[in-house]
């Protein structure tokens, strides 16, 4: 007889979780990892969950058994944003997507890339005066928005891009709605969000296929609409559609401004915390020293991994290392904002310390800001370049101080947003 796994009753789940369970879920499932342990299994009236939090298990349903699984509810609901992209579609129509945009994330192709990130940088570092307090993460997202559309559509398109970017904040604050019984009923309703959220959708859909046609007619440009426009699949000869070139190219924007602003706004942040590492970033940076550029970036993932949940929902009864049963139509998820806290794995979990990463590296799939398997975001190295380029140029030129003692919460939406703005001052280096 098989054993049911642990976790809390309804009540207490209903009472911890509601009214919108998504964005209570990161204290509730530190609570009850810590009572119940690294699997837990909990319900709410209209669907049920299991919650894993051990690495070689996340293997298992990244990796090895990879097959049972599909995208959750949560990437369903996504669909209406970014239709099929490769955040959201399954097999086959993913993998043959991922070989028709795996060439713009090429190595040659992310060197290009970096030579906008660095040109992009440096004149945002030169426009910043001393003394000048500002928003880090409005900024990063201004920042990003043009490296993106650069890299992306191979011009600047900064009003579109803010015009996206504005529609896109919309609709993913719209999101943690749409998980909920009613969301159903709540998209047909001319509610307020209701009706900004397929505002915005129609807004996005102009700008993307304007864009998608004037690239049509053009020759020799190496940006990746471009690419994905002359692009066929090699095994099949399969061409993207416009609609289907419009959710990867929306996917990637969404991936390539979102998540790079939000690890960019924390690191700011943290390094404003910890003047002491910031000092050494800054003599790292002068002296060509990459290695602790990367330790940095890859704390700052650590700690506010931007995609700080991943779920899939079970196509069959599966039983992970030989004895957790989980059966046909559980949604299961992990979240790498808990995973990369484990004390077991990470010493002082909640301690900033990018020298951990001199040490002996935690067990795979321990540490996972950017997935795992064969759904490994695309855009990873895309996101180290940038992340360290932007860096880098920043911290060269200038220290950040904290403009106010007010503390800066997490906003666990789509992506690991701050709950309000964080406000930096520009001090000389």
């Amino acid at each position: 007889m098989r054993a049911e796994l642990p976790g809390p009753g309804r009540w207490t789940t209903l009472r911890r979780l509601m009214p919108v369970p998504f964005r209570r879920f990161p204290e509730f499932l530190r609570a009850m990892t810590a009572r119940h342990g690294n699997v837990v299994a909990f319900s709410l009236p209209w669907r049920s969950y299991v919650f894993i939090n051990e690495p070689a298990l996340i293997k298992e349903m990244l990796v090895t058994q990879q097959q049972a699984f599909s995208k959750s509810l949560g990437t369903r609901v996504l669909r209406l944003l970014l239709g099929e992209g490769l955040l959201t579609s399954e097999d086959p129509l993913h993998r043959q997507m991922r070989r028709i945009v795996q060439p713009a994330f090429h190595r040659e192709r992310i060197a290009e890339y970096a030579r906008v990130m660095e040109r992009d940088a440096c004149e945002f570092a030169d426009r910043l005066r001393l003394g000048e307090v500002f928003d880090a993460r409005a900024a990063m997202t201004e920042l990003t928005l043009r490296i993106a559309t650069e890299t992306l559509f191979g011009s600047d398109e900064s009003e579109s891009a803010q015009t996206v970017a504005d529609s896109l904040r919309l609709m993913m604050n719209e999101f943690p709605y749409m998980l909920t019984p009613l969301s159903a009923l709540r998209q047909r309703l001319p509610l307020p969000g209701t009706r900004r959220f397929w505002h915005s959708r129609e807004v996005l859909d102009r700008i993307i296929y304007g864009l998608i046609e004037r690239r049509r007619g053009a020759a020799g440009r190496n940006d990746a609409l471009s690419l994905l426009l002359a692009a066929r699949d090699s095994e099949t000869g399969y061409q993207p559609s416009d609609e289907q070139i419009r959710d990867e190219i929306m996917t990637l924007f969404m991936a390539g401004h979102e998540t790079t602003a939000n690890a960019l706004t924390w690191a700011l942040y943290l390094l404003a915390h910890h003047p002491e590492i910031e000092a050494r970033l800054a003599t790292a940076v002068r002296e060509g020293d990459d290695a602790y550029v990367t330790r940095v970036v890859k704390e700052v993932l650590r700690l506010y991994p931007p995609a700080w949940i991943i779920g899939r929902e079970t196509l069959r009864d599966v039983t992970l290392a030989g004895e957790s049963f989980i059966p046909t139509g559980m949604t299961v998820f992990m979240s790498p904002l808990l995973l990369h806290r484990r004390a077991d794995f990470f010493a002082d979990p909640d301690r900033f310390d990018p020298d951990r990463w001199q040490g002996a590296e935690p067990p795979p799939f321990a540490y996972i800001p950017f997935g795992g398997g064969a759904r490994r975001c695309i855009g990873e190295d895309f996101a180290w370049a940038e992340a360290a380029i932007v860096l880098k140029a920043l911290i060269a030129r200038y220290h950040f101080a904290l403009a106010t003692d007010a503390p800066v919460s997490m906003a666990p939406l789509v992506t690991l947003r701050p709950a309000g703005p964080v406000m930096l001052r520009v001090v000389e280096r």
